[in-house]
């Protein structure tokens, strides 16, 4: 692995494209399991300049508060109750931008390394709305100006807010600065929760779970607003660890370890596994890590929020957890939730630390609880027991391999045409490699997000699901939907209910395919209080096509790669139309603009 050369299998591309796919698969995570994604240094290095840039012009934006004081002088400022008020609002404009979660190379953005502000400003790109037949004047899946005009009024209104100098009320710590007056606030509130009903896109990606709730705050006094910061940043920690309770996290664990820049051992890495290259299932160790990180995102923020008292214990906990954050961003996890755990580590030390004075047991209005408690317990508790009605964001299910995920099926000259219908800003991953690395490179990288998402347990059972939907026949291109995601909306971050049959329907009404042409594969996250997982099959011109279950257990004792055909076991299956193969067709060299377009993956 070099600077700008990534580190791929040993394997001639020829000889790569004409294997079956089971056995492509096979070639792709033995190698993942010592060489990850095989990033090369400079994608690291895009990463670290982008947290300090972060870190540096929020900083100075922030310093600009009248009576703050100069960057040079932070450590006499950064305590002050209005720069954490700021922060929130400035990280809000950075991941609505699209600068912070889901940009860059390890999303597959490599050609622009953003989507968001560059598709969110364009007329006619794709739109999706949470509730278009109960919510009116949200029908409709393409962007209009009014949606432009929104999403500019919410850039406008977070910049503005950031411009506001303190009330120069007295708080504890601030003599004559104060807080944001509330009524500041108002324009971006009103302006996101709008944007939000016509583009639920736009308000995951500005983690509205976490900053928009958190603006809302902002109408409380001193004491009950922090009081609130730390019931957010409580739910945050909380809501992970109860993510983790099944049986899918130590899947992840060794599958981030494996990609860690800090771990160049390969032996190590190894370890994470339990037979390398014959057994890929997790080994104990990963099981052993994965319950370490629930038990400190239980237990060490349940100290800070009720037992803490400022001394010895809490600033041990507060370093601890700093420690525990760190070693997340320094896996480099796919998503790259990087400002994001940037974000937590300072809200520890300010939160619970500068103002550990502030206690719980003072809060002093009940409307807080009326405010904060549905998003931070009721949608969560909802989110858990009914994954398909809640996006694993604000049901607060992070990072925990139980997510919602698709595999899109394509077929001839579909994926071409897919890329030369859509309005976007961008070509698609594999047509943006091909303009930085040779052919060769260019395909094993493109093949590499499908080794990752095989490492993980739903991704065991996509291969069964697609085995079964194409019956084992050649002739369909599987992208990932993520990257589909990716390429239509300009944001993705693990979500699978930005890429299920919504996006299908929205896709089919630009392209207009035919039977057989696209089909969509929708893995649904488990219930917390069941072992199965629903799935369903959509074809882009028929619809629903088939709906059934797969078992968690059935995922756990699979190989990374296909090992039954389309014998994979499904249960309470529910036809709608006879799920036939796709046609047995082989795909052609699309072209657009002249160019070939070499395929992503093709089923055995």
């Amino acid at each position: 692995m070099g600077f700008v050369k990534p580190h791929l299998p040993p394997v001639d591309a020829e000889t790569f494209r004409i294997l079956p796919r089971a056995e492509r698969l096979k070639i792709l995570t033995r190698h993942w399991v010592e060489y990850g994604f095989g990033t090369p240094y400079a994608v690291y290095v895009f990463y670290l300049v982008k947290c300090l840039a972060y870190v540096g012009v929020a900083a100075v934006v922030i310093s600009l508060t009248s009576g703050l004081g100069s960057v040079g002088q932070v450590a006499s400022w950064w305590s002050e109750p209005i720069v954490y008020q700021k922060l929130i609002v400035f990280t809000l404009l950075w991941e609505v931008l699209g600068l912070g979660c889901g940009s860059g190379p390890l999303t597959s953005r490599f050609k622009p390394v953003i989507g968001s502000v560059l598709y969110w400003l364009r007329p006619g790109t794709i739109r999706l709305p949470p509730w278009p037949d109960r919510v009116p004047l949200t029908r409709g899946s393409r962007r209009t100006g009014i949606d432009v005009a929104l999403y500019a009024t919410v850039l406008a209104s977070a910049v503005w807010l950031l411009t506001r100098h303190g009330d120069g009320s007295h708080t504890p710590g601030s003599d004559s600065i104060g807080l944001l007056e509330a009524g500041t606030a108002v324009p971006l509130v009103i302006s996101l929760a709008v944007l939000g009903l016509r583009d639920k896109t736009i308000f995951l990606a500005t983690r509205g779970e976490q900053y928009w709730l958190s603006l809302l705050l902002f109408f409380f006094p001193y004491t009950d607003m922090f009081i609130g910061f730390q019931l957010v940043m409580l739910a945050l920690w909380w809501g992970a660890a109860t993510s983790k309770l099944n049986h899918h996290f130590p899947f992840v664990v060794a599958t981030m370890m494996s990609n860690s820049p800090l771990i160049p051992s390969r032996r190590l890495k190894r370890m994470f596994y339990r037979d390398h290259p014959r057994d890929l299932r997790p080994s104990r160790l990963p099981f052993f890590l994965a319950h370490i990180g629930t038990a400190t995102e239980y237990a060490v923020p349940l100290y800070l929020v009720f037992l803490g008292d400022g001394g010895f214990w809490t600033w041990a906990a507060l370093l601890y957890m700093a420690v525990f954050h760190l070693h997340i961003l320094s896996t480099v996890p796919m998503g790259v939730p990087l400002e994001w755990n940037l974000f937590f580590i300072f809200s520890l030390f300010y939160l619970f630390g500068a103002h550990g004075d502030v206690h719980v047991r003072d809060v002093q209005s009940p409307w807080l609880l009326a405010v904060v408690l549905p998003a931070l317990l009721l949608l969560p508790l909802l989110g858990n027991v009914r994954p398909d009605l809640v996006s694993f964001l604000p049901a607060m299910r992070y990072y925990a391999g139980n997510w919602a995920t698709s595999a899109w099926l394509f077929t001839d000259d579909s994926l071409a045409r897919l890329e030369a219908n859509l309005t976007t800003a961008c070509r698609l991953p594999n047509r943006q490699l091909e303009s930085l690395y040779d052919e060769q490179t260019a395909l094993l990288m493109s093949h590499k997000v499908q080794s990752w998402r095989s490492m993980h347990s739903h991704g065991r059972a996509h291969n069964g699901l697609i085995d079964r939907v194409t019956a084992g026949q050649e002739g369909a291109v599987v992208v990932d939907g993520e990257l589909i995601a990716g390429f239509a909306l300009g944001w993705n971050f693990g979500e699978g209910h930005l890429h299920n049959d919504q996006l299908l329907r929205a896709v089919q009404d630009c392209c207009g395919f035919a039977p057989g042409e696209v089909r969509v594969i929708c893995l649904e996250g488990q219930p917390i209080h069941r072992l199965t997982q629903a799935y369903e099959v959509h074809d882009a011109a028929l619809g629903l096509l088939e709906r059934g279950h797969v078992k968690v257990h059935d995922m756990l004792i699979r190989q990374p790669w296909p090992t039954d055909g389309a014998d994979y076991p499904v249960y309470d299956v529910e036809r709608l139309h006879p799920l036939q193969p796709v046609p047995h067709h082989a795909v052609p060299a699309a072209t657009r603009d002249g160019a070939t377009l070499p395929t992503q993956d093709t089923t055995s």
